[in-house]
């Protein structure tokens, strides 16, 4: 199935390399985020649904999880704009005998039924919308009345220096490397929490509340140059790089992350949001 190629170029950025990285990683992405997911599935299991979307679904992860949860009676679709997570998805929820369906598309836009589920969620997938408020609003039309909002998000960057710390230790011999900010579409784009309300009421939730979570997050510290070379803005222009600077760029960014490597582990705390809302 073809996607829906974004205003913002997001479908660009997931149907490329950063697609097939985050398939390539998925095993090491599963764990280091498995905190995360059983808190986004314990909630959405507390809600007792029958029909969730999930958004943003990556490589399945929670919309498997989602599934296992709701067992016989339950419906989960997950969508991603990616082709290569969504394949990965497939396959994953194939082998592992999972009743789930995934839809390749741009949930910001796609013309989901109207009313077809009583819940949506999301891990991390709701940030990168261009027009927020239409895409909440799309994601509204496909919700029962009553129906129930669960995303878990990225608080800013202040609260989350793992996240940003190959950038910016990369920063000073990679000068065009992008900048990034909270609020803008991307991996903080819901860092304010006044903006995450306002903008989830003008789409038509009501009763919403943002709380933050904190997460104790780890990997093998034999992982953590595969974490880096592979997923973010820095890993995005390594290949662009002749060998010595490469070279340097890496050692850089190694040094960066030596404060949260604890013998032959790497830890640190995702400061999340966790939003809450009902479809008015």
């Amino acid at each position: 199935m073809g996607v829906t190629q974004s205003a913002n170029g997001q479908a660009i950025v997931w149907n490329g390399d950063a697609g097939r990285a985050w398939v390539e990683a998925q095993d090491l992405l599963d764990t280091l985020f498995a905190p995360i997911e059983t808190l986004l599935a314990d909630e959405v299991a507390a809600i007792a649904p029958r029909d969730v979307l999930d958004v943003g679904c990556g490589t399945g992860a929670t919309t498997i999880s989602f599934a296992r949860r709701l067992g016989a009676g339950g419906h989960v679709v997950g969508v991603d704009i990616s082709e290569a997570m969504i394949e990965a998805a497939r396959e994953r929820a194939s082998a592992a005998r999972i009743d789930a369906a995934f839809l390749c598309a741009d949930a910001a836009t796609h013309g989901f039924e109207t009313a077809a589920f009583d819940t949506v969620a999301s891990r991390f997938g709701v940030m990168f919308f261009d027009d927020p408020v239409r895409a909440l609003a799309n994601l509204r039309r496909a919700v029962r009345a009553g129906g129930a909002l669960r995303f878990l998000v990225w608080r800013g960057m202040a609260d989350n220096p793992f996240m940003v710390a190959a950038e910016r230790a990369a920063a000073p011999l990679l000068p065009d490397l992008p900048p990034r900010h909270d609020d803008a579409p991307g991996q903080f784009g819901f860092a304010d929490p006044v903006r995450v309300r306002r903008l989830h009421e003008q789409a038509g939730w009501s009763a919403v509340e943002v709380r933050p979570v904190d997460f104790p997050c780890s990997m093998a510290e034999a992982d953590l140059e595969t974490y880096f070379t592979r997923l973010g803005p820095v890993a995005r222009v390594l290949g662009t790089l002749d060998e010595t600077l490469r070279a340097r760029v890496v050692e850089a960014v190694r040094a960066a992350f030596e404060p949260y490597v604890h013998g032959d582990e790497v830890r640190f705390t995702a400061a999340c949001w966790l939003v809450s809302a009902t479809a008015a």
